[in-house]
């Protein structure tokens, strides 16, 4: 089997996979890193979000083999100990989230919008830029408020 060599939120990790095992199942199984999670295996949901090399990736249909030499960010890898990222807290300050199994990938595409648009973004920006995500409990009206918040806090 190949061997993957890459940096999952800071660490250095390396790891035998099947040629089709998917990053999502790669970071579960292999790294026990349950925040991604697995919605739909289609592209369509955006609960399986990540960074690569800083750029949002749908996970459930990467190959782990396409992440070899690159950087990988989790949910779990944005806190700093028990002080959350500005955009986790701005989910948890604007009720950004109800059952929260689309939250990390929803927080994971905000960093990528943030990152890619600045931080003074319109309601419109951010639900055209989230349409990738679908979120069965909200209505988004918070997630939006949520992404737009943060924004802020990481520009201060």
């Amino acid at each position: 089997m190949p061997v993957i060599n890459l940096r999952v939120n800071g660490n250095p990790v390396s790891g035998e996979v099947e040629a089709r095992t998917l990053l999502v199942q790669f970071l579960r199984d292999n790294l026990r890193l349950t925040g991604t999670h697995v919605g739909c295996d289609t592209s369509q949901c955006g609960a399986c979000v990540v960074l690569m090399d800083g750029k949002s990736v749908k996970s459930c249909t990467m190959l782990a083999m396409m992440a070899d030499d690159c950087d990988v960010t989790t949910i779990e890898g944005l806190a700093n100990g028990s002080e959350l990222h500005r955009m986790q807290q701005a989910f948890m300050d604007n009720h950004g989230l109800q059952c929260g199994f689309c939250t990390p990938g929803m927080i994971m595409s905000a960093l990528d919008i943030v990152e890619r648009n600045g931080n003074d973004l319109d309601e419109a920006t951010i639900r055209r830029e989230l349409t990738g995500n679908i979120c069965r409990c909200t209505g988004y009206h918070n997630i939006v408020k949520a992404v737009k918040a943060g924004a802020k806090a990481m520009g201060d």
